[in-house]
Protein backbone atom coordinates (compact mmCIF):
# COMPACT_ATOMS: atom_id res chain seq x y z
CA UNK A 1 0.00 0.00 0.00
CA UNK A 2 3.01 2.26 0.09
CA UNK A 3 3.41 3.14 -3.55
CA UNK A 4 2.16 6.61 -2.95
CA UNK A 5 4.80 7.29 -0.35
CA UNK A 6 7.60 6.93 -2.86
CA UNK A 7 8.63 10.07 -4.69
CA UNK A 8 11.25 8.77 -7.07
CA UNK A 9 10.18 9.52 -10.64
CA UNK A 10 11.03 5.99 -11.70
CA UNK A 11 8.13 4.66 -9.65
CA UNK A 12 5.41 6.91 -11.04
CA UNK A 13 4.35 4.42 -13.70
CA UNK A 14 3.94 1.77 -10.99
CA UNK A 15 1.72 4.20 -9.10
CA UNK A 16 -0.38 4.48 -12.24
CA UNK A 17 -0.47 0.71 -12.80
CA UNK A 18 -1.63 0.10 -9.23
CA UNK A 19 -4.36 2.72 -9.56
CA UNK A 20 -5.42 1.16 -12.86
CA UNK A 21 -5.74 -2.30 -11.27
CA UNK A 22 -8.04 -0.95 -8.55
CA UNK A 23 -10.11 1.29 -10.84
CA UNK A 24 -10.54 -1.61 -13.25
CA UNK A 25 -12.16 -3.45 -10.34
CA UNK A 26 -14.79 -0.71 -10.12
CA UNK A 27 -15.60 -1.09 -13.82
CA UNK A 28 -15.63 -4.87 -13.41
CA UNK A 29 -18.25 -4.77 -10.64
CA UNK A 30 -20.28 -2.13 -12.46
CA UNK A 31 -20.44 -4.43 -15.50
CA UNK A 32 -21.95 -7.44 -13.75
CA UNK A 33 -25.58 -6.27 -14.01
CA UNK A 34 -25.20 -6.10 -17.81
CA UNK A 35 -24.26 -9.76 -18.26
CA UNK A 36 -26.62 -11.59 -20.63
CA UNK A 37 -27.06 -14.39 -18.06
CA UNK A 38 -28.19 -13.85 -14.46
CA UNK A 39 -25.44 -15.05 -12.08
CA UNK A 40 -27.05 -14.18 -8.75
CA UNK A 41 -25.96 -10.54 -8.68
CA UNK A 42 -28.10 -7.95 -6.89
CA UNK A 43 -29.90 -6.96 -10.08
CA UNK A 44 -29.96 -7.73 -13.81
CA UNK A 45 -30.36 -4.83 -16.23
CA UNK A 46 -32.89 -4.83 -19.06
CA UNK A 47 -30.03 -3.99 -21.45
CA UNK A 48 -27.31 -6.64 -21.66
CA UNK A 49 -24.49 -7.63 -24.01
CA UNK A 50 -22.19 -10.63 -24.60
CA UNK A 51 -19.34 -8.11 -24.90
CA UNK A 52 -19.62 -7.62 -21.15
CA UNK A 53 -18.87 -11.32 -20.64
CA UNK A 54 -15.70 -11.01 -22.72
CA UNK A 55 -14.58 -7.89 -20.83
CA UNK A 56 -15.19 -9.53 -17.45
CA UNK A 57 -13.33 -12.71 -18.43
CA UNK A 58 -10.27 -10.72 -19.51
CA UNK A 59 -10.25 -8.17 -16.69
CA UNK A 60 -10.86 -10.78 -13.98
CA UNK A 61 -7.87 -12.76 -15.20
CA UNK A 62 -5.22 -10.18 -14.31
CA UNK A 63 -6.39 -7.11 -12.35
CA UNK A 64 -5.80 -8.52 -8.85
CA UNK A 65 -2.73 -10.45 -10.01
CA UNK A 66 -1.30 -7.12 -11.14
CA UNK A 67 -2.18 -5.60 -7.78
CA UNK A 68 -0.52 -8.44 -5.84
CA UNK A 69 2.65 -8.25 -7.93
CA UNK A 70 2.96 -4.52 -7.23
CA UNK A 71 2.09 -5.10 -3.56
CA UNK A 72 4.98 -7.58 -3.35
CA UNK A 73 7.34 -5.14 -5.06
CA UNK A 74 6.63 -2.31 -2.65
CA UNK A 75 6.36 -4.59 0.38
CA UNK A 76 9.96 -5.67 -0.23
CA UNK A 77 10.93 -2.00 -0.49
CA UNK A 78 9.28 -1.15 2.83
CA UNK A 79 10.53 -4.28 4.58
CA UNK A 80 14.17 -3.54 3.82
CA UNK A 81 13.88 0.19 4.36
CA UNK A 82 12.14 0.07 7.75
CA UNK A 83 12.64 -3.44 9.14
CA UNK A 84 10.28 -6.21 10.15
CA UNK A 85 8.71 -4.43 13.13
CA UNK A 86 7.68 -1.35 11.15
CA UNK A 87 6.59 -3.56 8.26
CA UNK A 88 4.23 -5.57 10.47
CA UNK A 89 2.95 -2.36 12.04
CA UNK A 90 2.17 -0.91 8.61
CA UNK A 91 0.36 -4.11 7.55
CA UNK A 92 -1.84 -3.77 10.62
CA UNK A 93 -2.62 -0.12 10.00
CA UNK A 94 -3.08 -0.31 6.23
CA UNK A 95 -4.70 -3.75 5.87
CA UNK A 96 -6.18 -5.11 9.09
CA UNK A 97 -7.88 -1.91 10.30
CA UNK A 98 -9.41 -1.01 6.87
CA UNK A 99 -10.56 -4.63 6.46
CA UNK A 100 -12.42 -4.73 9.78
CA UNK A 101 -13.79 -1.17 9.79
CA UNK A 102 -14.86 -1.26 6.13
CA UNK A 103 -16.52 -4.63 6.59
CA UNK A 104 -18.71 -3.31 9.41
CA UNK A 105 -19.59 -0.14 7.49
CA UNK A 106 -20.13 -1.63 4.03
CA UNK A 107 -21.51 -5.14 4.42
CA UNK A 108 -24.88 -3.94 5.72
CA UNK A 109 -25.17 -1.53 2.79
CA UNK A 110 -24.33 -4.34 0.39
CA UNK A 111 -26.99 -6.61 1.89
CA UNK A 112 -29.52 -3.78 1.65
CA UNK A 113 -28.55 -3.45 -2.01
CA UNK A 114 -29.27 -7.14 -2.56
CA UNK A 115 -32.66 -6.73 -0.85
CA UNK A 116 -33.55 -3.73 -3.00
CA UNK A 117 -32.32 -5.51 -6.11
CA UNK A 118 -34.67 -8.42 -5.44
CA UNK A 119 -37.52 -5.98 -4.82
CA UNK A 120 -36.77 -4.01 -8.00
CA UNK A 121 -37.20 -7.14 -10.11
CA UNK A 122 -40.72 -7.36 -8.63
CA UNK A 123 -41.36 -3.74 -9.53
CA UNK A 124 -40.99 -2.12 -6.11
CA UNK A 125 -38.14 -0.81 -3.94
CA UNK A 126 -38.33 0.13 -0.25
CA UNK A 127 -35.05 1.85 0.66
CA UNK A 128 -35.41 2.45 4.41
CA UNK A 129 -36.68 -1.07 5.30
CA UNK A 130 -33.91 -2.57 3.15
CA UNK A 131 -31.22 -0.52 4.90
CA UNK A 132 -32.70 -1.40 8.30
CA UNK A 133 -32.72 -5.09 7.39
CA UNK A 134 -29.15 -4.83 6.18
CA UNK A 135 -27.86 -3.41 9.44
CA UNK A 136 -29.96 -5.91 11.42
CA UNK A 137 -27.72 -8.68 10.03
CA UNK A 138 -24.94 -7.41 12.31
CA UNK A 139 -26.87 -9.06 15.14
CA UNK A 140 -25.94 -12.44 13.63
CA UNK A 141 -22.27 -11.97 14.48
CA UNK A 142 -19.89 -13.73 14.83
CA UNK A 143 -21.47 -15.80 12.04
CA UNK A 144 -20.02 -14.81 8.63
CA UNK A 145 -17.58 -12.40 10.26
CA UNK A 146 -15.37 -10.66 7.64
CA UNK A 147 -16.89 -12.56 4.72
CA UNK A 148 -19.44 -11.63 2.09
CA UNK A 149 -17.88 -8.48 0.63
CA UNK A 150 -15.31 -7.44 -1.96
CA UNK A 151 -12.80 -6.92 0.89
CA UNK A 152 -11.59 -10.51 0.78
CA UNK A 153 -8.58 -9.36 -1.27
CA UNK A 154 -7.26 -7.58 1.86
CA UNK A 155 -7.53 -10.79 3.84
CA UNK A 156 -5.47 -12.66 1.22
CA UNK A 157 -2.98 -9.80 0.99
CA UNK A 158 -2.50 -10.06 4.75
CA UNK A 159 -2.09 -13.86 4.61
CA UNK A 160 0.41 -13.67 1.76
CA UNK A 161 2.42 -10.85 3.37
CA UNK A 162 2.66 -12.56 6.75
CA UNK A 163 3.38 -15.93 5.16
CA UNK A 164 6.29 -14.58 3.16
CA UNK A 165 7.77 -12.72 6.14
CA UNK A 166 7.45 -15.87 8.27
CA UNK A 167 9.19 -18.02 5.66
CA UNK A 168 11.93 -15.42 5.25
CA UNK A 169 12.47 -15.30 9.01
CA UNK A 170 12.78 -19.08 9.18
CA UNK A 171 15.27 -19.13 6.31
CA UNK A 172 17.33 -16.34 7.91
CA UNK A 173 17.87 -18.53 10.96
CA UNK A 174 20.34 -20.55 8.88
CA UNK A 175 22.89 -18.30 7.16
CA UNK A 176 24.11 -20.96 4.75
CA UNK A 177 20.59 -21.82 3.62
CA UNK A 178 19.75 -18.13 3.30
CA UNK A 179 22.76 -17.46 1.08
CA UNK A 180 22.12 -20.46 -1.16
CA UNK A 181 18.40 -19.71 -1.48
CA UNK A 182 19.07 -16.04 -2.25
CA UNK A 183 21.51 -16.96 -5.00
CA UNK A 184 19.09 -19.51 -6.42
CA UNK A 185 16.07 -17.16 -6.48
CA UNK A 186 18.12 -14.29 -7.89
CA UNK A 187 19.43 -16.49 -10.67
CA UNK A 188 15.96 -17.83 -11.41
CA UNK A 189 14.32 -14.41 -11.54
CA UNK A 190 17.10 -13.09 -13.81
CA UNK A 191 16.60 -15.97 -16.22
CA UNK A 192 12.83 -15.64 -16.19
CA UNK A 193 12.82 -11.91 -16.84
CA UNK A 194 15.38 -12.10 -19.66
CA UNK A 195 14.05 -15.24 -21.33
CA UNK A 196 11.71 -14.90 -24.34
CA UNK A 197 9.82 -17.90 -22.91
CA UNK A 198 9.22 -16.35 -19.48
CA UNK A 199 5.44 -16.01 -19.88
CA UNK A 200 5.05 -19.64 -20.95
CA UNK A 201 7.26 -20.93 -18.13
CA UNK A 202 5.43 -18.88 -15.50
CA UNK A 203 2.09 -20.06 -16.90
CA UNK A 204 2.83 -23.72 -16.13
CA UNK A 205 2.59 -23.59 -12.28
CA UNK A 206 -0.24 -21.03 -12.58
CA UNK A 207 -2.22 -23.33 -14.87
CA UNK A 208 -1.68 -26.17 -12.38
CA UNK A 209 -3.33 -24.06 -9.65
CA UNK A 210 -6.13 -23.03 -12.01
CA UNK A 211 -6.94 -26.69 -12.61
CA UNK A 212 -8.07 -27.05 -8.99
CA UNK A 213 -10.44 -24.05 -8.98
CA UNK A 214 -14.12 -24.68 -8.42
CA UNK A 215 -14.87 -23.00 -11.74
CA UNK A 216 -12.92 -22.45 -14.94
CA UNK A 217 -10.86 -19.33 -14.29
CA UNK A 218 -10.08 -17.57 -11.00
CA UNK A 219 -12.41 -18.28 -8.09
CA UNK A 220 -13.62 -15.48 -5.81
CA UNK A 221 -13.00 -16.75 -2.24
CA UNK A 222 -15.42 -14.45 -0.41
CA UNK A 223 -17.55 -17.01 1.45
CA UNK A 224 -15.20 -18.16 4.21
CA UNK A 225 -12.04 -17.24 6.08
CA UNK A 226 -10.60 -20.68 5.40
CA UNK A 227 -7.91 -19.96 2.78
CA UNK A 228 -8.64 -21.13 -0.74
CA UNK A 229 -5.39 -22.98 -1.48
CA UNK A 230 -5.18 -22.60 -5.31
CA UNK A 231 -6.14 -18.91 -5.07
CA UNK A 232 -3.59 -18.40 -2.29
CA UNK A 233 -0.82 -19.96 -4.38
CA UNK A 234 -1.59 -17.79 -7.41
CA UNK A 235 -1.80 -14.49 -5.55
CA UNK A 236 1.13 -15.54 -3.39
CA UNK A 237 3.13 -16.35 -6.50
CA UNK A 238 2.54 -12.92 -8.00
CA UNK A 239 3.36 -11.28 -4.66
CA UNK A 240 6.61 -13.28 -4.42
CA UNK A 241 7.49 -12.41 -8.02
CA UNK A 242 7.07 -8.71 -7.26
CA UNK A 243 9.09 -9.11 -4.05
CA UNK A 244 11.97 -10.69 -5.99
CA UNK A 245 11.73 -8.11 -8.78
CA UNK A 246 12.44 -5.33 -6.32
CA UNK A 247 15.64 -7.08 -5.22
CA UNK A 248 16.90 -6.58 -8.79
CA UNK A 249 14.98 -3.55 -9.97
CA UNK A 250 16.48 -3.31 -13.50
CA UNK A 251 14.85 -6.67 -14.27
CA UNK A 252 11.39 -5.10 -14.26
CA UNK A 253 12.29 -3.40 -17.54
CA UNK A 254 13.12 -6.77 -19.07
CA UNK A 255 9.95 -8.42 -17.75
CA UNK A 256 7.68 -5.60 -18.98
CA UNK A 257 9.37 -5.02 -22.33
CA UNK A 258 6.83 -4.40 -25.09
CA UNK A 259 7.36 -6.71 -28.05
CA UNK A 260 5.19 -7.77 -30.97
CA UNK A 261 5.72 -11.38 -29.94
CA UNK A 262 4.30 -10.71 -26.47
CA UNK A 263 1.28 -8.90 -27.93
CA UNK A 264 0.71 -11.81 -30.34
CA UNK A 265 1.00 -14.35 -27.52
CA UNK A 266 -1.46 -12.38 -25.39
CA UNK A 267 -3.97 -12.01 -28.23
CA UNK A 268 -3.77 -15.72 -29.07
CA UNK A 269 -4.28 -16.65 -25.42
CA UNK A 270 -7.34 -14.39 -25.13
CA UNK A 271 -8.92 -15.90 -28.24
CA UNK A 272 -8.15 -19.47 -27.13
CA UNK A 273 -9.50 -18.82 -23.62
CA UNK A 274 -12.70 -17.31 -24.99
CA UNK A 275 -13.33 -20.21 -27.38
CA UNK A 276 -12.53 -22.92 -24.82
CA UNK A 277 -14.64 -21.29 -22.08
CA UNK A 278 -17.81 -22.39 -23.88
CA UNK A 279 -17.02 -26.03 -23.00
CA UNK A 280 -17.04 -25.51 -19.22
CA UNK A 281 -20.55 -26.89 -18.71
CA UNK A 282 -20.23 -29.70 -21.28
CA UNK A 283 -19.13 -32.30 -18.76
CA UNK A 284 -20.09 -35.20 -21.02
CA UNK A 285 -17.79 -34.07 -23.84
CA UNK A 286 -15.40 -36.92 -24.71
CA UNK A 287 -12.39 -34.56 -24.61
CA UNK A 288 -13.50 -32.53 -21.59
CA UNK A 289 -10.24 -32.99 -19.66
CA UNK A 290 -8.15 -32.00 -22.67
CA UNK A 291 -10.30 -28.92 -23.28
CA UNK A 292 -9.98 -27.89 -19.64
CA UNK A 293 -6.20 -28.34 -19.85
CA UNK A 294 -6.09 -26.06 -22.87
CA UNK A 295 -8.28 -23.51 -21.11
CA UNK A 296 -6.24 -23.27 -17.89
CA UNK A 297 -2.98 -22.98 -19.83
CA UNK A 298 -4.26 -20.29 -22.18
CA UNK A 299 -5.87 -18.49 -19.23
CA UNK A 300 -2.54 -18.53 -17.36
CA UNK A 301 -0.69 -17.16 -20.40
CA UNK A 302 -3.35 -14.45 -20.75
CA UNK A 303 -2.93 -13.62 -17.06
CA UNK A 304 0.86 -13.25 -17.07
CA UNK A 305 1.08 -11.52 -20.45
CA UNK A 306 -1.58 -8.95 -19.51
CA UNK A 307 0.22 -8.18 -16.25
CA UNK A 308 3.53 -7.76 -18.08
CA UNK A 309 2.06 -5.68 -20.91
CA UNK A 310 0.06 -3.45 -18.56
CA UNK A 311 3.12 -2.49 -16.53
CA UNK A 312 5.09 -2.10 -19.75
CA UNK A 313 2.50 0.24 -21.27
CA UNK A 314 2.44 2.40 -18.14
CA UNK A 315 6.26 2.42 -18.06
CA UNK A 316 6.31 3.53 -21.69
CA UNK A 317 3.72 6.30 -21.28
CA UNK A 318 3.81 7.49 -17.66
CA UNK A 319 7.39 7.15 -16.46
CA UNK A 320 7.47 10.74 -15.22
CA UNK A 321 6.00 12.73 -12.31
CA UNK A 322 2.38 13.71 -12.82
CA UNK A 323 0.31 15.41 -10.11
CA UNK A 324 -3.01 14.12 -11.46
CA UNK A 325 -1.78 10.52 -11.58
CA UNK A 326 -0.32 10.90 -8.09
CA UNK A 327 -3.68 12.09 -6.77
CA UNK A 328 -5.59 9.24 -8.43
CA UNK A 329 -3.01 6.76 -7.12
CA UNK A 330 -3.39 8.15 -3.60
CA UNK A 331 -7.17 7.91 -3.77
CA UNK A 332 -7.44 4.54 -5.56
CA UNK A 333 -7.27 2.44 -2.39
CA UNK A 334 -10.14 4.42 -0.85
CA UNK A 335 -12.10 4.31 -4.11
CA UNK A 336 -11.90 0.53 -4.25
CA UNK A 337 -12.80 0.11 -0.58
CA UNK A 338 -15.96 2.20 -0.78
CA UNK A 339 -17.19 1.72 -4.36
CA UNK A 340 -19.30 -1.45 -4.26
CA UNK A 341 -22.39 -0.24 -2.33
CA UNK A 342 -22.51 2.86 -4.55
CA UNK A 343 -22.21 0.73 -7.68
CA UNK A 344 -25.00 -1.66 -6.64
CA UNK A 345 -27.40 1.11 -5.64
CA UNK A 346 -26.78 2.84 -8.98
CA UNK A 347 -27.24 -0.42 -10.87
CA UNK A 348 -30.65 -0.79 -9.25
CA UNK A 349 -31.52 2.81 -10.12
CA UNK A 350 -30.60 2.37 -13.79
CA UNK A 351 -31.80 -1.23 -14.27
CA UNK A 352 -35.21 -0.44 -15.77
CA UNK A 353 -34.29 2.72 -17.69
CA UNK A 354 -34.61 2.39 -21.52
CA UNK A 355 -30.98 3.26 -22.24
CA UNK A 356 -28.18 1.35 -23.97
CA UNK A 357 -26.06 -0.72 -21.57
CA UNK A 358 -22.86 1.13 -22.50
CA UNK A 359 -24.37 4.51 -21.57
CA UNK A 360 -25.53 3.09 -18.22
CA UNK A 361 -22.15 1.49 -17.53
CA UNK A 362 -20.21 4.68 -18.24
CA UNK A 363 -22.64 6.72 -16.15
CA UNK A 364 -22.52 4.33 -13.18
CA UNK A 365 -18.71 4.30 -13.22
CA UNK A 366 -18.48 8.08 -13.57
CA UNK A 367 -20.94 8.78 -10.73
CA UNK A 368 -19.31 6.19 -8.46
CA UNK A 369 -15.82 7.60 -8.99
CA UNK A 370 -17.05 11.20 -8.64
CA UNK A 371 -18.84 10.49 -5.33
CA UNK A 372 -15.91 8.48 -4.00
CA UNK A 373 -13.39 11.17 -4.97
CA UNK A 374 -15.50 13.88 -3.35
CA UNK A 375 -15.69 11.88 -0.11
CA UNK A 376 -11.96 11.17 -0.31
CA UNK A 377 -11.02 14.82 -0.68
CA UNK A 378 -13.45 16.08 1.96
CA UNK A 379 -13.26 13.35 4.60
CA UNK A 380 -10.14 11.25 4.01
CA UNK A 381 -7.13 12.81 2.32
CA UNK A 382 -6.18 15.34 5.02
CA UNK A 383 -7.43 13.30 8.00
CA UNK A 384 -6.14 10.41 10.08
CA UNK A 385 -7.96 8.07 7.67
CA UNK A 386 -5.80 9.37 4.84
CA UNK A 387 -2.71 8.87 7.00
CA UNK A 388 -3.81 5.29 7.64
CA UNK A 389 -4.43 4.48 3.96
CA UNK A 390 -1.61 6.47 2.33
CA UNK A 391 1.05 6.64 5.01
CA UNK A 392 0.57 10.33 5.81
CA UNK A 393 -1.96 13.14 5.63
CA UNK A 394 -2.00 15.17 2.45
CA UNK A 395 -3.61 18.54 1.61
CA UNK A 396 -7.11 18.49 0.15
CA UNK A 397 -6.88 19.14 -3.58
CA UNK A 398 -10.30 20.68 -4.24
CA UNK A 399 -10.14 22.93 -1.18
CA UNK A 400 -6.66 24.06 -2.19
CA UNK A 401 -7.77 24.68 -5.78
CA UNK A 402 -10.70 26.78 -4.58
CA UNK A 403 -8.38 28.73 -2.28
CA UNK A 404 -5.96 29.38 -5.14
CA UNK A 405 -8.82 30.56 -7.33
CA UNK A 406 -10.01 32.90 -4.58
CA UNK A 407 -6.48 34.22 -4.11
CA UNK A 408 -6.11 34.91 -7.82
CA UNK A 409 -9.49 36.62 -7.89
CA UNK A 410 -8.52 38.72 -4.86
CA UNK A 411 -5.24 39.74 -6.44
CA UNK A 412 -7.04 40.65 -9.68
CA UNK A 413 -9.52 42.89 -7.83
CA UNK A 414 -6.71 44.47 -5.82
CA UNK A 415 -4.69 45.27 -8.96
CA UNK A 416 -7.74 46.73 -10.73
CA UNK A 417 -8.58 48.92 -7.74
CA UNK A 418 -4.97 50.06 -7.52
CA UNK A 419 -5.02 51.16 -11.17
CA UNK A 420 -8.23 53.02 -10.60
Amino acid sequence: MDISSQHHARLDYLDAARAFALLLGIVFHASISFLPVFIGWAVMDISTSPLVSVFMMISHSFRLELFFLLAGFFSHMKYHREGIARFLQSRTIQIVIPLIVSWFLLRSLLISGWIMGTESMRGEVHILPAVTAGFATLCDLPENFLVGTHLWFLYYLLLVSLGLVLMRSLVCMHNTTKKELTQLTDTLIRWLCRSPFAIVVLAIPTATCLWFMNNWGMDTPDKTLIPHIPVSFIYGGFFLFGWLLHRQMPLIEHFTRLTWGKFALCSSAIIATYLLASFEMKLAHPHYQLLKSGFVFSYAIMMWSLVSLTIGLFRHTLDRPNNAIRYIADSSYWLYLIHLPIVIWLQITFAELPLHWSIKLITICAITIAISLMLYDLLVRSTFVGAMLNGKRKPRYFARSRQLADDKKGRFIFVNNAHK
